[in-house]
């Protein structure tokens, strides 16, 4: 006999209402079991979603943004 056929025989002879009993701590250790899910690194996190960015193309963004800075037009 299986340890699952076991635990069926011995569930199927309980009445009803502690048959419930065993279904809810059933659940409870399936929830328990399954724990907290754990929390990912942000450092990563889009890693395989587009290719890699290369310290250039940063530097280029950087140049691209900051380059007219200070703007002229502006008078503090």
């Amino acid at each position: 006999m299986s340890l699952t056929e076991a635990i069926l025989e011995k569930v199927r002879s309980l009445p009803p209402g502690r048959q419930q009993e065993v279904l809810d701590f059933v659940e409870f250790l399936q929830h328990k079991e399954g724990g907290t899910p754990r929390l990912r690194s942000p450092y990563g996190l889009w890693a395989d979603l587009s290719p890699p960015i290369t310290a250039e193309e940063i530097d280029a963004a950087r140049r691209e943004m900051w380059g007219n800075f200070p703007r002229e037009d502006i008078v503090p």
